[in-house]
């Protein structure tokens, strides 16, 4: 369910902001344009929204300021912290992608650098459960990295391990990046249309709605 990472996660709360701020040169270029990326997908989102791997707050902040009903899901204890006491007046819960306790009607799934920590099977899973919890004309906006192909995330990785860029090679063998291909079927056989756009080298929006929404954005 992903929380096989909530170790790191522990103890990357304290440092989180600086890297995605771009204090840390090998994941620089995951984290280019990162305040673009969150603005993409805030503004996308509507109504009731539920985020996924809320980490400090800085995607919430934007819902917020985008005068969005936020209800945050995040596994990480330090993170949680973090997150509440920057917006004390959102509710921010223990839980995942997987396991979710909101009773509240659904609008939009939100989320940013965080799907890829549930393996392709675990992604289906969750898919089919936001289709079934999402409102009539409900959406998923995430933004996270994917590849073209199995062969782009390997030229991915030696290009890593060629810079020297260890860790960042090692993080995308060990954590479950996966591909448009695979996220495209898994969307489109649980009832949504999906489209992506490249955001940095790393990140791509993903934009899933249900089919039969007339879109009027």
């Amino acid at each position: 369910m992903g929380r096989e990472f909530n170790e790191l996660f522990e103890e990357w709360s304290h440092s989180y902001d600086q890297t995605v701020s771009g204090d840390d040169a090998e994941y620089k270029e995951v984290f280019s344009n990162y305040e673009e990326i969150l603005t993409a997908v805030a503004d996308r989102a509507k109504g009731t929204v539920v985020e996924f791997g809320v980490g400090t707050g800085n995607l919430t902040t934007k819902l917020v300021d985008h005068h969005l009903h936020v209800i945050g899901i995040e596994p990480s204890v330090n993170m949680r912290k973090i997150a509440q006491s920057k917006l004390p007046n959102v509710k921010i819960i223990d839980g995942d992608f997987l396991e979710f306790h909101v009773i509240e009607d659904i609008d939009t799934f939100v989320s940013t650098y965080a799907f890829h920590h549930l393996t392709d099977e675990e992604k289906g899973i969750a898919i089919a459960k936001y289709s079934e919890r999402l409102n009539p004309n409900g959406r998923i906006v995430f933004a996270d990295t994917v590849f073209m192909s199995d062969e782009a995330k390997q030229d991915m990785i030696t290009e890593s391990e060629s810079r020297g860029f260890n860790r960042l090679a090692e993080d995308l063998q060990r954590e479950y990046y996966t591909t448009i291909p695979v996220l495209k079927n898994l969307l489109e056989k649980n009832g949504f249309t999906v489209s992506f756009t490249q955001l940095n080298r790393f990140v791509w929006l993903i934009e899933a709605q249900l089919k039969g929404e007339k879109n009027h954005d």
